[in-house]
């Protein structure tokens, strides 16, 4: 059962998202980034690249923060319950960035995922929606080099 301890943590975690930076950074990661390959994939880890920032400030923020249910420092059941974007996270890029690295991706997230049911479902549910949000955002980018054409 979450204690209000926990529910404190929980409104943390809520505002540290709302940052501006962070709010646009995870505004990147959702919706603007949808690399279509591996080598695509590839580009966000450059340095170079201006989204850079951007990418490893929300990976790294999704793979600290799941450490808190994993060492029970948080009710894992309302974490879940408030926290779903960081299994989505995992759910939209883990198969590139597997392919990219062979190593894997969000590994914290991951253990989260294998060792609780509920978890599991949200990052089923998650894969398919990311499956769906993809092929909407092909078919429209589709559309938009043809009407530029």
């Amino acid at each position: 059962m979450a204690t209000p301890a926990d529910a404190d943590i929980i409104l943390k975690l809520y505002d540290l998202r709302r940052e501006e930076v962070m709010r646009k950074a995870r505004n990147y990661v959702s919706w603007e980034f949808w690399p279509a390959s591996v080598e695509e994939f590839k580009e966000i880890h450059k340095p170079t690249n201006p989204n850079n920032a951007f990418w490893r400030q929300v990976i790294s923020f999704w793979e600290m923060v799941v450490n808190l249910p994993l060492q029970g420092a948080v009710n894992v059941d309302l974490y879940l319950a408030t926290q779903s974007e960081g299994i989505g996270t995992r759910a939209k890029f883990a198969e590139l960035s597997e392919a990219a690295t062979g190593n894997p991706f969000m590994p914290n997230t991951l253990k989260l995922i294998e060792s609780n049911e509920k978890a599991k479902a949200q990052f089923e549910g998650a894969k398919k929606n990311i499956a769906g949000r993809r092929e909407l955002f092909a078919a429209a980018a589709k559309q938009r080099a043809e009407a530029a054409s």
